[in-house]
């Protein structure tokens, strides 16, 4: 015995409505998994609620999937422009993490932590670097620029 028809007209009952909806979104979200799978697609589904809650499922990252949509679709233009300056920023904000971190690092070493991952040459270096930091004229430049007091 099969399922009956179902009449497609909006349910009126809000819990029964609410509790179709999460019936059919996750089997909606469960066939796009299956799809990407089994066919190797690439596949992006969004769905917004009547509350305006977003669910997803992507294959493979949404802004290029959605990003290859446009163009397909002819779509070009300024979210174009918007993706790209994401991808900058994106990649700006990850090479200054980088930098953070090395300088951290550099830091915690002039204090004198983590030093025995160092080799033989970083610790020549960083002995360099602590003269350098302690000679009399160093201490002089550093009085004179006005940052010690």
């Amino acid at each position: 015995m099969g399922r009956g028809k179902v009449d497609l007209k909006r349910i009126e009952n809000p819990t029964s409505r609410h509790v179709t909806f999460s019936k059919r979104r996750n089997g909606i979200l469960k066939k796009a998994f299956e799809l990407s799978i089994l066919c190797d697609a690439e596949v992006c589904l969004l769905v917004f609620s009547a509350t305006g809650k977003a669910y997803q499922f992507a294959s493979h990252d949404t802004d290029r999937t959605i990003a290859r949509y446009r163009r397909e679709v002819g779509l070009l233009g300024s979210n174009d422009q918007y993706c790209r300056t994401m991808e900058f920023w994106r990649n700006e904000i990850e090479e200054l993490e980088r930098t953070i971190a090395t300088m951290e690092t550099g830091l915690k070493h002039l204090c004198g932590e983590d030093i025995s991952t160092l080799g033989m040459k970083e610790l020549k270096q960083l002995e360099r670097q602590l003269k350098t930091g302690v000679e009399p004229s160093a201490l002089r430049r550093v009085v004179d620029d006005g940052i010690l007091h």
